[in-house]
């Protein structure tokens, strides 16, 4: 598949998003396609091995949480091969994303990609996320398929600031771990995502802080 029509799909796929894409944004997310793909060859970073389906599973389904998104501080939380983050960060280069990993292989492609793509408002840290201490708390904590919303509560929910988000993606609508989440945290909603030409489930979850455990 071309860039050309790779660009082509993506531009298409952000419009059905009703997703407006900053100038020199789909350039960028199919010089960043291009890289995952390179890289993968080697490195393994994704499953996902056509161009065309890295469009809509990778691309567009982080595209898909951007109306929930909020800054100006976002932190992507096992960002693996830097999703949803990379390109939430192309798409908003007015927040500031941190892409966390604690996997030597996949911070080094993060920070070759942040470096080639040029984008000055991500920065990438290797740790685990129970060992990582920020200076300050982020706006927005999202993940895509980091693990159970008890766990991401329990490690990611204190590098949420008092008045921030939980962003979580997921794929069917998820009872089990709705019914397993601590206290300390209210569901302000889960909203199903329609990701062009993907035909699976996905929604996201989105949690909060709950007001009495708010310092």
């Amino acid at each position: 598949m071309s860039s050309e029509r790779i660009e082509q799909s993506i531009i298409e796929g952000s419009e059905r998003l009703n997703i407006p894409l900053p100038v020199d944004a789909s350039r960028r997310l199919t010089n960043y396609l291009t890289l995952l793909e390179r890289w993968n060859r080697a490195y393994n970073l994704t499953a996902v091995r056509d161009p065309a389906a890295m469009v809509v599973r990778h691309l567009l389904d982080s595209l898909s949480i951007l109306p929930w998104l909020q800054g100006p501080k976002v932190l992507d939380v096992g960002s693996g091969a830097g999703l949803p983050g990379l390109p939430l960060a192309i798409t908003r280069p007015d927040c500031a994303f941190c892409l966390l990993d604690s996997n030597g292989k996949r911070t080094r492609f993060l920070i070759q990609a942040v470096a080639e793509l040029q984008l000055p408002n991500v920065s990438v840290i290797r740790s685990r996320v129970e060992d990582y201490q920020p200076a300050t708390r982020f706006n927005s904590v999202v993940s895509r398929a980091f693990a159970t919303l008890a766990d991401m509560a329990a490690n990611a929910g204190r590098l949420c600031a008092p008045d921030g988000r939980l962003l979580a993606m997921k794929g069917v609508f998820p009872d089990d771990e709705l019914a397993r989440l601590p206290p300390g945290y209210v569901v302000v909603g889960v909203y199903p995502l329609h990701v062009p030409h993907l035909e699976a489930e996905r929604h996201l979850v989105h949690l909060a802080p709950a007001p009495a455990f708010r310092d």
